[in-house]
């Protein structure tokens, strides 16, 4: 089944004319609709678990983006960067090699490196820390066969963050007894491997796999290395019971080479941050950055009444964390558990249905964060030493009222937050405590059904208490006074297929931000935060798929995608001692972004990849008196797969990415000290892949 997406997003110069925009597709869109027999778009047949409900992608209320195996195919098999960057309204960015940072609509706001103000579930555990962090760079390539991103405040029924909500999902809904193994070399010296091996029966399927993963970065000191051991169940205990059982220990290293001046990027942007004043280099700090982490969890499904359904995940996580940097060396020791539960209720009628959730989620974190001199990479004298111990939770409720026409959703969450925090330095402190508590999150969704298209329309009140890391940052005091960001999101947008063939997803939406967080940089490369005041946010993100060449008679599958992100991301009110940056465009954030390509697969086993994405400019600091230039990058896959027999398929691919060889940041520091913004991404670069997969008999 293919599940290409593509979005084609036009700008507009107001809100008020990108919401007019998409209402005057309708009419057209609807009349499109012809009745002949052209098989239906296969993505239609997607089915996503966004907002509890296992529903169709196009009968969901929301903006959706839904990135799967055909999607992930069409890249190298080392990072899942271009496959969710070939989606609107979404960018995800790679400082260096293992440095991952995920911004939705504008999220990344508030991330030096990493994942904030995104709430991640895995295999429906929820890996967002009770702090705010997730560790999303932990999970390798093949931990991830479908990805589902909901754009905009999710908060309604899973918490906090006004970034939105990414749902990953690690095996097939039907996986296949077997062994797999891949094989992946590149430039940089890359090399990535993959060894899976998966018992299946009518009862149970157990999954094991192994991954290794190194490079040597395309910039000075900018090495990687990650090895990832995973093992996932999914057993049929009786009648409706199902047991869903993961476990992941990931073990990553990468050498973190810093960021850069307009200068010195000019001069050579593979370099790596040089020494400066009383700051050493990144190479002679030994800046890097050492994770381990243990993920392990079960959700357990079960039908309590014959309308009544129960699922309950509890899970555990450790993470160890330790960072030389440039100022001082940290150590992070992260342990936290936590549980939800959902309870659904669903009754039918004559000519409609209810649907009930009725849940809650809670997170309790321990950390201890203890900092150091930085020796040459080595932990020197304790200069301070925190504990903090994070509680997070909600309760929530939904009600989706189905009929043949229209689909009408109503949600509610509760959400609190609580810090305990103690600093010794060495002495005590004392004990400090803050707490988020009462924050009320509802959303109101609207969905027309007309044959093939259909029309939705949501508003959703989110919130997102500040991270652990920004209230207690590494560079400098603790800042327990920061507030929450609330926010209100207007979604409108048309989704469905035209003629059965030509699919598409049209969203605009408005978005107000109050208390927006906003990173800083101190000179020796600590991050500090404040409250920004209000912020515009607004944009149209859009696109377009089509079987383009599907008719030909060598052809198996074929795809023509086109996706368009328009940004309009303005500071309604900021000011700042003397600085008023009201009215600037908010930093770390392209206006406009184009993904587009073609994708076929002969039936003689020929496979064909081309892509092409553009980014505009971006401005890199909130004065807007420095931008990061735009850029266009092109890349080319060739494959071929054949099956040796019934049980053994053989498939060898290789590829080229930035062909054109472009000279771009991937990954900016928003407010960068003294104008240290840019980490340069790799320029032409090469891979080739020999996957080789042995199916066994279902037991």
């Amino acid at each position: 089944m293919m599940d290409y997406t593509i979005k084609m997003t036009c700008a507009t110069d107001a809100a008020k004319k990108s919401l007019v925009y998409v209402l005057a597709l309708l009419p057209f869109l609807l009349q499109a609709q012809t009745n002949d027999t052209i098989k239906e778009n296969n993505l239609q047949e997607v089915v996503v678990k966004a907002y509890e409900q296992n529903r169709r992608l196009k009968e969901i209320p929301a903006a959706i983006n839904y990135v799967g195996p055909s999607t992930l195919a069409r890249f190298g098999p080392s990072s899942i960067v271009q496959a969710i960057n070939s989606t609107p309204g979404i960018r995800m960015e790679e400082r260096s090699p293992g440095s991952y940072r995920m911004n939705i609509r504008g999220s990344s706001l508030r991330s030096p490196f990493g994942v904030r103000n995104v709430k991640i579930y895995f295999n429906d555990i929820p890996i967002t820390d009770p702090g705010g962090i997730t560790y999303l760079n932990q999970l390798g390539y093949y931990n991830i066969h479908s990805l589902t991103a909901i754009k905009g405040p999710g908060s309604s029924l899973y918490g906090a963050g006004t970034g939105g909500v990414l749902l990953i999902e690690s095996l097939r809904d039907a996986e296949q007894a077997g062994i797999e193994a891949e094989y992946t070399a590149g430039s940089y010296n890359m090399q990535n491997m993959h060894a899976a091996v998966t018992t299946a029966s009518e009862t149970m399927t157990s999954k094991l796999g192994i991954q290794h993963q190194e490079s040597n970065g395309f910039r000075d000191h900018s090495a990687m290395k990650r090895d990832v051991f995973s093992w996932n169940g999914q057993f049929n205990l009786g009648e409706n019971k199902q047991l869903k059982t993961t476990f992941l220990y990931g073990n990553l290293f990468y050498e973190t080479p810093g960021a850069l001046t307009q200068a010195e990027y000019d001069l050579n942007p593979k370099a790596a941050r040089p020494a400066a004043g009383a700051f050493p280099s990144a190479a002679g700090a030994q800046a890097a950055i050492m994770q381990k982490q243990v993920i392990a969890g079960a959700s357990y499904s079960q039908q309590l009444l014959s309308k009544l359904l129960n699922t309950t995940v509890l899970y555990g996580m450790f993470t160890d964390f330790r960072n030389p940097a440039i100022q001082n060396y940290g150590h992070n020791s992260e342990p936290h558990f936590g549980g939800r539960t959902v309870f659904k209720f669903t009754d039918s009628f004559t000519r409609s249905a209810l649907h009930i959730d009725l849940g809650a989620e809670l997170q309790q974190g321990f950390t201890t964060v203890s900092i150091y001199k930085n020796a040459l990479g080595r932990a020197d004298s304790l200069r301070t030493f925190d504990e903090i111990a994070n509680r997070q939770g909600l309760v929530f409720t939904q009600a989706v009222f189905d009929t043949k026409d229209w689909t009408i959703t109503a949600s509610a969450s509760l959400n609190f937050l609580q810090v305990n925090y103690e600093r010794f330095s060495p002495a005590s402190s004392g004990k400090q405590k803050r707490t988020f508590s009462n924050q009320v999150a509802p959303r109101f969704a609207v969905l027309k059904k007309f044959n093939q298209v259909n029309v939705y329309t949501s508003i959703a009140r989110g919130f997102s208490p500040p991270t652990t890391a920004e209230l207690i940052p590494t560079g400098g005091a603790a800042n327990l006074d920061l507030n929450a960001e609330q926010g209100t999101n207007y979604d409108l947008g048309i989704k469905g297929t035209i003629a059965h063939k030509l699919t598409i997803d049209v969203n605009a939406f408005i978005f107000s931000l109050d208390n927006a967080i906003v990173q800083r940089r101190t000179a020796g490369g600590g991050d500090f935060y404040i409250n920004s005041g209000k912020t515009n946010q607004r944009g149209i993100e859009t696109s377009i798929n089509y079987p383009l060449l599907q008719s030909l008679s060598f052809v198996d599958r074929s795809n023509l995608w086109f996706s368009h992100t328009w940004h309009d991301f303005h500071y309604k009110e900021f000011k700042q001692l003397n600085n008023d940056f009201s009215g600037n465009r908010m930093p770390a954030e392209a206006p406009h972004t184009i993904a587009a390509g073609f994708d076929l697969m002969a039936k003689n086993g020929i496979l064909a990849s081309a892509n092409y994405y553009f980014s505009d400019k971006i401005a890199l600091n909130d004065a807007n008196s420095a931008y990061a230039n735009a850029y266009h990058l092109l890349g080319l896959k060739l494959g071929y797969q054949t099956n040796f027999s019934q049980k053994l398929q053989m498939r060898i691919s290789g590829g080229v990415d930035n062909l054109l060889d472009q000279k771009y940041s991937l990954g900016n520091d928003a407010n960068g000290f003294g104008g240290r913004y840019y980490n340069a991404a790799a320029g032409r670069n090469y891979y080739a892949s020999l996957a080789i997969q042995f199916a066994g008999n279902r037991k």
